[in-house]
């Protein structure tokens, strides 16, 4: 019998419908694992329709078996960290004024909203050293992605180097982006301390490169030591500079932009967001001032203007490059996206202030660091550092000489400790490493917690 709510749910409705598209309802599902199919009724309920108390319990006791590492937070590293999300962030996000993702799009109802973006796009330009950011992209994935799209539409060429180290689920979702509009990606060398081989990129650039792609940090957490130097090659090639980088990181490092970016990537997730598993995210996308890559920026940008009083106003400007005015020539078909996330970004950037968010940099910093020695001293017998390089942020790749990571995470779990990411279907040449994050939230006690399993782990597993 279809649902009240839901016309389609009719048998004969659906059946109609499929036998026009010339499939089967199997065709829908295809894409789901056979192992995770359920082969029989789902018997929730003892065969009755359920009540929202009866529903919530169903739901809670499966969402119970979930396991939540907070002592010590998860060390687990790969571009989305554990971070802190100051109370005053989630508080004001949730005042029923901006809690929603609509895109304002009518200026006379949506000043506050507007005004939110817009000290938004000013406060990450500003940490990023750029004229322009947009309103938001869904996540960093997303936001390379379109970046490396941008780069080619403004120099009508189809090729991008990027370094081999690079984030493989941005490499991922780049290639998914790229290549169906005629691009293409090319690596480029790092060598053993982590750095770009300026020499390979220089040897690779060509009329066909419209862009060359850098992370600092990078992957692996190591700071590049002169980033100005492939920013200068692309320069002098034709070629566009892009640069992601991590939000907290440029409280203590250079700014993008102090170096010849011409467009800047980065996930605000650490800007007060938190740790989800599918949620929303904050894609973080600017460039220079310059008309073409202007023209060519996807996503909504908010400006500021003048009302028929006189009085300070905003609204959404050059929405021309827009899908909801020329959908089949739009920059891109970003809509309503991740509003909400750029205001809690901006409410966390606005109580953090200058000041707070060099303090932050150096924190983390200094827990990286803290690690990255407590290793050294303690554990150099089973762990090395993958990168030789003695300035990472945040995130440190180490590589284990026991045979299997996997059953030294799977000790570390049963400890209740979150070990890193394994790198062993990820990255070509790391297959024996191990991602590690240290942020904020991660004490000295947690560093010495997780080098005391650790140290444990290996020789469980040396033991047998």
């Amino acid at each position: 019998m279809p649902h009240t709510w839901i016309p389609n749910s009719d048998p004969l409705v659906r059946d109609s419908m499929l036998r026009y598209i010339g499939r089967d309802m199997e065709d829908l599902f295809r894409d789901v694992p056979e192992a995770i199919k359920l082969r029989r009724p789902l018997r929730a309920g003892f065969g009755k329709t359920l009540s929202e108390y009866e529903v919530l319990r169903i739901v809670d006791s499966i969402l119970s078996k979930n396991k939540i590492f907070r002592d010590p937070p998860p060390f687990i590293g790969g571009g989305v960290c554990a971070s802190y999300t100051p109370a005053v962030v989630r508080f004001l996000a949730l005042r029923g004024e901006v809690y929603t993702s609509y895109t304002p799009y009518q200026p006379e109802i949506n000043q506050g909203v507007l005004q939110a973006l817009f000290e938004y796009q000013s406060m990450v330009a500003e940490l990023y050293g750029v004229d322009v950011v947009n309103a938001s992209m869904y996540d960093g994935s997303t936001a390379v992605a379109e970046a490396l799209r941008l780069a080619m539409r403004a120099t009508r060429r189809t090729k991008i180097l990027v370094p081999s180290t690079m984030n493989p689920f941005h490499r991922s979702v780049a290639r998914t982006w790229i290549e169906p509009v005629g691009g293409s990606i090319e690596e480029y060398m790092v060598d053993r301390r982590g750095q770009p081989v300026v020499d390979d990129i220089a040897s690779k650039v060509n009329d066909r490169v419209a862009g060359i792609y850098l992370e600092n940090p990078s992957f692996l957490g190591n700071v590049i030591d002169d980033p100005g130097a492939v920013g200068e090659i692309a320069r002098d090639r034709g070629a566009l500079f892009i640069v992601y980088s991590e939000p907290t990181s440029l409280g203590i490092l250079r700014p993008p932009g102090e170096y010849g970016a011409d467009i800047v990537v980065g996930d605000g997730q650490s800007l007060g967001l938190g740790l989800n598993y599918g949620g929303p995210g904050l894609g973080i996308l600017g460039v220079r001032m310059d008309s073409e890559l202007l023209r060519q920026l996807p996503g909504r940008l908010v400006g500021m203007t003048v009302d028929s009083d006189g009085g300070r106003g905003y609204a959404l400007v050059l929405q021309t490059r827009e899908q909801h005015i020329r959908r089949e020539r739009a920059t891109s078909n970003i809509t309503t996206n991740s509003s909400l996330m750029a205001i809690m970004a901006s409410i966390y950037l606005s109580y953090m202030g200058a000041e707070g968010l060099r303090r932050l940099g150096e924190s983390i910093f200094r827990r990286t660091s803290y690690a990255l020695r407590s290793i050294r001293d303690r554990l150099s017998n089973y762990i090395s550092i993958a990168i030789d390089h003695s300035l990472f942020y945040r995130e440190i790749p180490l590589r284990f000489r026991v045979r299997d990571y996997g059953e030294i995470h799977r000790r570390l779990l049963a400890r209740g400790i979150h070990g890193g990411l394994w790198l062993k279907d990820l990255l070509k040449g790391f297959e024996d490493c191990s991602l590690f994050c240290f942020s904020e939230v991660h004490s000295r006690r947690d560093i010495d917690t997780l080098i005391e399993a650790l140290e444990e782990a290996i020789h469980g597993v040396e033991a047998g």
